[in-house]
C-alpha cells in the first residue's frame, strides 16, 4: 500500500471532520467502574450524534485508561476495544472508524481494526523516539508496516509529528521529522497537535509542513474550534475534534448535538471560503 494522497483522505473523510469517541475507563484500567455495557452505550450514543451533526468519519480510543501503558496494552483492553467497536460499526456503518489504542499499541489497533472493518489507525509515535508521560516511547514503523502488509489490510495509518503530551528525545526541526515520517515510516497522513489535549496547534507549522510535503494528507489533532478553523485552511485536508464538540467543550462530556451541527457547519462555510 502507498501513502494516500490528498484525494485519497477526501474520499474517506467528508467534510473533513474525524469526530472522537473517547471510552470511558476499560476493564483492566484503575478507574474500571464495572459495567462494559455503559461503556458500549455511552459511545454509541456519542456516535449517534456525531453523524447527526453531519461527521462521517470517527475514531475511538481508550481515552480514560490513563495512565496508560507505554507499549502494549493486555489482552484485556484489546477484548474490550473490539467489543465496543464492533458495537460502533454495526450502529454507524456509513461513517468510517479508526481505532487509536492509547499510548501507542499500533499492533493492537491494527488488530482490532482489521477484526472489525475500521479504515485507519492513528500512532502517536510512529517513527523516532519522544519522551512522555509514560517514559521513553520509541516508534516502531518497521513493525507495523509489515504487519499491515502480512495482514493484506487496506488501513490507513495516521501519524502525529511531535504528539502532544510530548518532547521529542532529541532536537530535530520539525519538517526533518514530517519527511520521515512521510517518506521513510510510510504514513499515509500526518496530524499536527498542541502540547496537550484541547491546546491548539500551530497554523504557521502546518503551513510549513504543506509546503514541504504538498501531497501528504495533513490533520489538525488538537485544539479545533469552529471560531479557529479558518487559520488552518486551506493548509489543512482534515480536523480531529474532541473538546470542541462536548458539552460546554469539557472533554469528559457527552458529545453536543448543537456543538456538532455548529461546526460542520462552519467547516463547510470555512472550505468553500478558502477556494473562492
Amino acid at each position: 500500500m502507498l501513502p494516500w494522497t490528498r484525494a485519497t483522505f477526501a474520499d474517506l473523510c467528508r467534510p473533513g471532520v474525524i469526530g472522537m469517541l473517547h471510552l470511558a475507563p476499560l476493564p483492566g484500567s484503575p478507574r474500571w467502574g464495572g459495567d462494559l455495557g455503559a461503556v458500549t452505550a455511552a459511545a454509541l450514543r456519542d456516535g449517534r450524534t456525531l453523524r447527526e451533526g453531519g461527521v462521517r468519519a470517527v475514531m475511538l480510543e481508550n481515552f480514560q485508561d490513563t495512565p496508560f501503558h507505554p507499549g502494549s496494552v493486555p489482552p484485556i483492553t484489546v477484548a474490550a476495544l473490539t467489543a465496543v467497536a464492533t458495537a460502533v460499526r454495526r450502529e454507524l456503518p456509513d461513517c468510517a472508524l479508526g481505532i487509536n489504542v492509547l499510548r501507542n499499541d499500533a499492533e493492537s489497533a491494527l488488530a482490532i481494526a482489521v477484526a472489525v472493518g475500521a479504515a485507519f489507525i492513528r500512532v502517536n509515535v510512529h517513527t523516532g523516539a519522544a519522551v512522555t508521560d509514560q517514559g521513553l516511547i520509541e516508534g516502531r514503523a518497521w513493525h507495523t508496516l509489515r504487519q499491515r502488509r502480512e495482514f493484506g489490510a487496506e488501513i490507513g495509518i495516521l501519524a502525529d509529528v511531535r504528539v502532544k503530551h510530548s518532547a521529542p528525545l532529541a532536537a530535530r526541526a520539525p519538517a526533518d521529522e514530517a519527511r520521515d515520517l512521510r517518506l521513510r515510516g510510510l504514513a499515509d497522513a500526518l496530524i499536527v497537535t498542541g502540547a496537550a489535549t484541547g491546546a491548539g496547534a500551530d497554523p504557521a507549522e502546518l503551513a510549513a509542513l504543506r509546503a514541504i510535503l504538498p501531497d501528504c494528507p495533513l490533520l489538525v489533532g488538537s485544539g479545533v474550534t469552529a471560531e479557529n478553523i479558518h487559520q488552518f485552511l486551506p493548509a489543512a485536508d482534515g480536523f480531529i475534534v474532541g473538546t470542541a464538540l462536548k458539552e460546554a467543550g469539557d472533554v469528559a462530556a457527552p458529545v453536543s448535538a448543537a456543538r456538532t451541527a455548529a461546526f460542520t457547519a462552519r467547516l463547510a462555510a470555512a472550505v468553500a471560503g478558502s477556494k473562492a
